[in-house]
C-alpha cells in the first residue's frame, strides 16, 4: 500500500513538473518575435580590390628571383656538369647516420697519419681517415686536426642538381 501511494505521489509529482514547463511561453515568444522584427546594422560595403602592375625585370637590367641563378645554370643546376655523388662507390658505416648525431672523441697519431676518433650514436667508435665518407649527405673527409674533422657534403641544390658544403665535427668535451 505505501509502494501504491509512494508511486502515486511520485507520478503526480511529475505531471505537475511537466504542467509547469508549459506556462510562462507567451513572453518568450514575444521577445522572439521583437528581436525578428528588429532591423539589423547596415553592412559595410565591400573594400575595392586593388589592381597592380606587372613587372618585367629584363626591363630593368635586374634577375628575375624566379629564374634559376648563373650559377645554377652553369655547373650547379640540373645539366650534370656539375658536382654529383658517387653512385658506384660502396657505402661505409658512418654514412649511415645523420652528420649532427656523430662526435668526436679524440685523434691518433700525428701529421699525415692522422686518424680521428668519432663515436656513432650506438656507442661504437670509429676511425676515420682523410678521404672517407660520414654523415647521409657524402660527407667527405678533407682535413682531420687534433681539435676537428673538416668535411664537404653534397646536398640537393633545389633544381635537380648538387652543391657543396663546409661541415666540421669538433672535439666533444664530454
Amino acid at each position: 500500500m505505501k509502494l501504491a501511494l509512494a508511486r502515486i505521489l511520485l507520478a503526480a509529482g511529475l505531471l505537475s513538473t511537466l504542467g509547469g514547463c508549459t506556462r510562462g511561453m507567451s513572453d518568450l515568444r514575444e521577445w522572439v518575435a521583437q528581436q525578428k522584427a528588429m532591423k539589423g546594422a547596415p553592412l559595410q560595403p565591400l573594400p575595392v580590390v586593388k589592381t597592380f602592375e606587372s613587372f618585367t625585370y629584363s626591363d630593368q637590367g635586374q634577375r628575375d628571383p624566379f629564374s634559376p641563378s648563373p650559377l645554377e645554370l652553369n655547373g650547379y643546376g640540373g645539366n650534370g656538369n656539375g658536382p654529383r655523388p658517387d653512385a658506384n662507390r660502396p657505402k661505409q658505416p658512418l654514412e649511415a647516420f645523420p652528420l649532427d648525431s656523430l662526435k668526436m672523441v679524440g685523434t691518433i697519431g700525428t701529421g699525415a697519419n692522422i686518424e680521428a676518433l668519432i663515436k656513432d650514436p650506438t656507442g661504437v667508435i670509429h676511425r676515420v681517415h682523410r678521404n672517407n665518407y660520414l654523415g647521409q649527405n657524402d660527407g667527405h673527409v678533407t682535413d682531420i686536426t687534433l681539435d676537428h674533422v673538416d668535411l664537404t657534403e653534397l646536398i640537393p641544390n633545389g633544381n635537380g642538381g648538387w652543391m657543396e658544403r663546409q661541415a666540421t665535427i669538433a672535439l666533444s668535451g664530454q
